[in-house]
């Protein structure tokens, strides 16, 4: 397994400079909150009590004035050890533990870490046993002793790692489709706060590389994504069709478990909710921290797939439209899968939540199926299941299985 850039960079050292940062704003913004509603309080009493509230008013702010000073020499101090940490010896996201943080942490700000360099942004990988594979010839060879020419790409959700297939300690879709029909499961992790279109665009050019690269000729690829993961794959075989690209060709099926197609109710209520707290004083630095939320996160309104769908346009504006209408692949079979938290799909209440996160109708691609090019008899619904549920399910591998298996050719007749 080839050494990488990761390997030795400091992450402990940049995930505590970064919790120091955040305290500092933590604490900038509850500073604001303290001080509008103190003006607030000490405004209504001055028609009741005139100038006397004036001393208790000098001796609050001086009080609440410097233990905000204080605290702000303490994380100045703080950040000054932190340029002094060692770097360890294995990177944080090399374990399971540290890429499950900074799953989250991508997910929540991925585009600010980007942005900044961080070393705690994820860059789009190969990973087997959570570290990453170069996508070279004996890179590849090394890692892939074993390599078919069916390969099982698969992509995780949205704060996820390619460790959360793994859910409860379960042996992978991946592993068991290797075993089961002789085929090469390829994990891959992304930063998930990036815009889907900016991933999408990095997968079509990973893609392009692996199946060139590849120890023995790819025959045949199958692209699983969960949440997140299947908007990704549908952006980046829309970006490879774009340019022309081989490796479309072969993909003989992609499977999207609990893919957001038209969005997720979550992101619209935060949207809404920011929208609405930014109005007043003392809520403004909640909505500002709510509207801190990553470009990932923002594009699961309407689940955009394309640049054109947020450039130039103001993330925070109230109304957002839909974005470019882009179908699935052309010449693959498109799986999906959709559960209920509910054990009947139709149950109002299921109908409701869908699987927490994801409404099932989204999932499903109703009410535009044509458009998608998604058909009920390549869909599969669960009941009694929630939004993890689907990342490692007896019932969903049973399904997967039956319609990944190689097909026997008729004979002649």
């Amino acid at each position: 397994m080839a050494a990488s850039s990761e390997a030795r960079t400091d992450e402990f050292g940049a995930l505590a400079q970064l919790g120091v940062a955040e305290l500092r704003s933590a604490v900038a913004g509850i500073g604001t909150i303290h001080r509008s509603v103190s003006g607030t309080v000490f405004g209504a009493l001055r028609p009741v009590f005139g100038r006397a509230v004036e001393s208790p008013r000098m001796v609050h702010d001086a009080a609440s004035e410097g233990a905000y000073q204080s605290l702000g020499a303490l994380l100045d101090a703080a950040d000054t050890v932190t340029d002094a940490l060692p770097t360890t010896d294995r990177p944080i996201s090399h374990t399971a533990r540290g890429a499950l943080l900074l799953g989250i942490l991508n997910g929540l700000i991925g585009d600010e870490l980007e942005a900044t360099r961080s070393p705690l942004a994820a860059p789009m990988s190969l990973r087997v046993g959570g570290e990453p594979v170069a996508v070279e010839t004996s890179a590849l060879r090394r890692a892939f002793p074993d390599a078919r020419g069916h390969l099982v790409v698969f992509l995780h959700g949205l704060m996820e790692t390619e460790r959360a297939w793994a859910i409860g300690g379960r042996e992978t879709y991946g592993s068991r489709l290797s075993a089961d029909i002789d085929a090469t499961e390829v994990q891959i992790r992304y930063n998930t706060g990036r815009h889907i279109s900016d991933n999408g665009r990095d997968l079509s050019a990973l893609l392009t590389d692996l199946v060139l690269l590849w120890p023995v000729p790819v025959t045949r690829l199958t692209l699983i994504g969960h949440s997140m993961g299947g908007l990704v794959v549908r952006s980046a075989a829309h970006t490879a069709v774009e340019h022309g690209l081989w490796w479309p060709k072969l993909v003989t099926e992609t499977a999207c478990l609990g893919t957001p197609h038209l969005g997720a109710p979550l992101e619209r209520g935060v949207h809404v909710l920011s929208s609405a707290l930014q109005g007043m004083p003392t809520t403004r630095p909640i909505s500002n921290l709510l509207r801190r939320r990553s470009a990932g996160v923002r594009d699961l309104f309407h689940g955009n797939l394309t640049p054109a769908d947020w450039a130039d346009r103001d993330p925070d504006a109230w109304q957002h439209p839909p974005g470019a209408d882009v179908p699935l692949l052309a010449t693959a079979r498109h799986l999906f899968v959709t559960a209920t938290v509910t054990s009947n799909p139709d149950n109002p209440f299921g109908r409701l939540v869908g699987d927490g996160l994801v409404l099932a109708p989204s999932g499903r691609g109703e009410p535009t199926r044509s458009r998608l090019g998604l058909r009920f008899s390549d869909g599969l619904d669960i009941g009694s299941a929630h939004h993890f549920t689907l990342l490692n399910s007896d019932v969903v591998y049973r399904w997967l299985h039956a319609n990944l298996r190689p097909r026997r050719a008729l004979p002649p007749g």
